[in-house]
């Protein structure tokens, strides 16, 4: 059946605002050429999609059956739309890049805006997703690459993926302002730690789920310390642990770079055993590398 676009934009926003008058605001359009859209339609279709009383407009069950089975085609005809314009004006290619924000850097985002201005014609879309759902996205074909976080080891490395390292940073403590173990607000204060301090701490942390790299690392330092990490909440966001710290529900060892986040409202502690972690940025390297990623590995070079 042959359905037209405007058709369908006016059926969508008439089904989403259930109301005719706020429909044809939405789509800058009058109300008589809205209402005419929908009538070609319902004739077309052979039932009538919408209920009008003196109470509102609703969906028919015709209605909420069509709603249903034409979901997505709309923004899947939009996406189609917007590929071909920047196909025309010289975008021709793309990178879909996941990221942990917690590793987002001042000069990680001028990478990517220098990326932009060497690169014009390649569209960069970003997501920010913790590593699990990264490697799933680049094991299923979503992802073309992503800043993974910490480095898996060999056996845990999932197969056919090259590994960039781009940035090395000190893992440390964090504590709610005015801890035991805190400086008292001046990081320069107090030497640094030892893990030992922290056995009897309950402890926040980043889910083996979403980051089970980071996970295994905290674990072993922790043993290698002599004790077992008491992990009393945790979420696959190292900025909501962060946030959970300040609050005062438990100390947290993260990246020194999230200090930036909450400001004042923690306190980093330097740990004497503690490693340096390396960052990496991952990306499938089963067949040919494309130009994109080769021109954005190019430019992304260790902080």
């Amino acid at each position: 059946m042959d359905y037209s676009l405007r058709e369908l934009e006016c059926f969508v926003a008439v089904a989403e605002e259930l109301s005719f008058t706020r429909a044809a605001r939405r789509l800058h359009l009058a109300q008589p050429p809205l209402s005419r859209h929908i009538r070609v339609l319902e004739e077309k279709i052979g039932a009538p999609l919408f209920e009008r009383s003196q109470k509102g407009v609703a969906l028919t069950a015709a209605g909420a059956v069509f709603q249903e089975e034409t979901r997505g085609i709309l923004p899947q005809l939009l996406r189609a739309g917007e590929a071909v314009r920047r196909q025309v004006q010289g975008e021709t290619a793309r990178l879909r890049l996941g990221f942990v924000s917690a590793v987002l850097s001042e000069k990680l985002v001028e990478t990517f805006r220098r990326f932009r201005q060497l690169h014009p014609q390649v569209q960069v879309m970003l997501h920010d997703m913790p590593p699990a759902e990264q490697w799933s996205g680049m094991m299923q074909g979503t992802l073309d690459g992503g800043f993974v976080g910490l480095m898996p080891d060999e056996k845990d490395r999932p197969a056919g993926m090259q590994h960039v390292p781009w940035r090395e940073e000190p893992l440390v403590a964090f504590v709610p302002s005015g801890h035991r173990l805190g400086t008292g607000g001046s990081n320069s204060s107090r030497k640094p730690v030892s893990i030992k301090e922290f056995a009897q701490e309950p402890f926040v942390a980043v889910s083996s789920e979403a980051a089970p790299v980071f996970a295994t690392l905290l674990r072993e330092l922790c043993s290698a310390a002599g004790f077992r990490l008491r992990i009393v909440l945790e979420s696959p966001r190292a900025q909501a642990v962060a946030v959970m710290v300040a609050a005062g529900s438990g100390v947290a060892f993260l990246p020194e770079s999230l200090a930036h986040v909450l400001g004042g409202s923690v306190e980093v502690v330097r740990l004497k055993e503690a490693p340096v972690i390396t960052h990496v940025f991952a990306h499938p390297s089963g067949g040919s590398t494309s130009p994109a990623m080769k021109a954005f590995l190019e430019l992304l070079s260790p902080e």
